[in-house]
């Protein structure tokens, strides 16, 4: 098994590209989206409300990186989430595939 880093984020789906194209940037090419996901936090209440609409709602991205690209992507991260509100979880994971 190898020792990774699991990065999850949570942040308006208008931002959801940003986020993707600063995991390429850091060279994570491998990640998971889940769109459309609700919740309550900080700013309130985050529903899938039809009549709002796909881009008011929030997306999930999980992704499995190094240590490195993980450090190095959640400092180019830090200021999206501090403008646009958000969440970025890292954690620690062993993978079985090498």
């Amino acid at each position: 098994m190898e020792r990774m880093k699991k990065v999850e984020i949570i942040i308006t789906s208008l931002e959801l590209g940003k986020v993707l194209s600063t995991l390429e940037e850091v060279g994570v090419s491998g990640y998971t989206i889940i769109r459309e996901v609700s919740g309550k936090g900080e700013r309130g209440l985050v529903s899938n409300d039809v009549e709002m609409g796909a881009a008011f709602s929030n997306g999930y991205v999980m992704s499995i990186c190094p240590e490195d690209k993980a450090t190095e992507f959640v400092e180019i991260i830090r200021p999206l989430l501090k403008k646009f509100g958000g969440v970025c979880l890292v954690s620690d994971v062993q993978s079985i595939i090498n």
